[in-house]
C-alpha cells in the first residue's frame, strides 16, 4: 500500500506555477489532512497553523481515531507508526486575523467534527471550511471526539451567520456557496439544528 505523502505532488505543482509555500493552515487534526505536514515542513521550513485542541494529533494521529476502527491497521501497513510536530507550530484562536502571502484570513473555531475544527474566511470572499461544511452535507460527528451538539452550535452560530456570496472550499468534494448551502443543505435547516442529539 502506498503511503499518502503529498509532498511530491505539491512540489510539482509549486514548481509548475513558480510558487513558494510559506505556511500550512490546518482546519483540523484528522490524519487525511495532516499526513504530509511534517514532510512539507522538512522540505520547505513552513509555519504550521492549527487550533490548540487539535494540536496533540500532529504527534499522535491515532489519538483521534476510533479504537478498533480500520485506520490503525492501515497506518501500520503503510509503516506510518511514528509522527512528530513540524518545527514551527502556531496556535489559532477564534476571531484571530492573520495575514499569509498578502491574504487576510479570519479564524473561526467550529468544533463538532473535531474539538479543534476551524474554518478560515479569506478576504471576505472564500470560506475554507475543512470538514465542517460540504456541498449538501457536513462533516461526520460520530468519530472519536466528534460532537453532534457542538457541530449544530457551530453551524448555527458561525456558518449561518456568513455572507451568502462566500465561496466555500471544503476539505472534500466540490466548491459551493454559503447561499446555496443555506437553501439546499438539510443540515443547515432549523429542523436539523433544533433536533435532539
Amino acid at each position: 500500500m502506498a503511503v499518502p505523502n503529498m509532498v511530491g505532488a505539491i512540489s510539482e505543482r509549486l514548481e509548475r506555477h513558480n510558487l513558494k509555500p510559506i505556511a500550512t493552515i490546518l482546519t483540523h487534526g484528522h490524519i487525511d489532512h495532516t499526513f504530509s505536514v511534517k514532510p512539507l515542513d522538512e522540505k520547505y521550513g513552513l509555519a504550521t497553523y492549527i487550533h490548540p485542541k487539535d494540536r496533540p494529533f500532529l504527534e499522535n494521529p491515532a489519538g483521534i481515531l476510533t479504537p478498533g476502527g480500520p485506520a490503525l491497521p492501515i497506518l501500520e501497513e503503510m509503516g506510518a507508526t511514528s509522527f512528530s510536530e513540524p518545527g514551527e507550530v502556531r496556535e489559532l484562536v477564534d476571531g484571530l486575523e492573520i495575514s499569509i502571502a498578502g491574504f487576510n484570513l479570519q479564524v473561526r473555531h467550529t468544533p463538532g467534527h473535531t474539538p479543534g475544527s476551524t474554518v478560515f474566511i479569506v478576504e471576505n470572499e472564500y470560506l475554507i471550511s475543512g470538514d465542517v461544511l460540504f456541498e449538501n452535507s457536513i462533516g461526520r460527528t460520530d468519530l472519536l471526539l466528534g460532537s453532534s451538539a457542538a457541530m449544530k452550535k457551530s453551524l448555527r452560530n458561525v456558518i449561518l451567520g456568513l455572507n451568502d456570496d462566500l465561496i466555500v472550499l471544503p476539505g472534500h468534494g466540490k466548491e459551493t456557496t454559503i447561499g446555496r448551502e443555506r437553501k439546499n443543505n438539510e443540515y443547515l435547516q432549523e429542523s436539523f439544528l433544533r433536533s435532539a442529539d
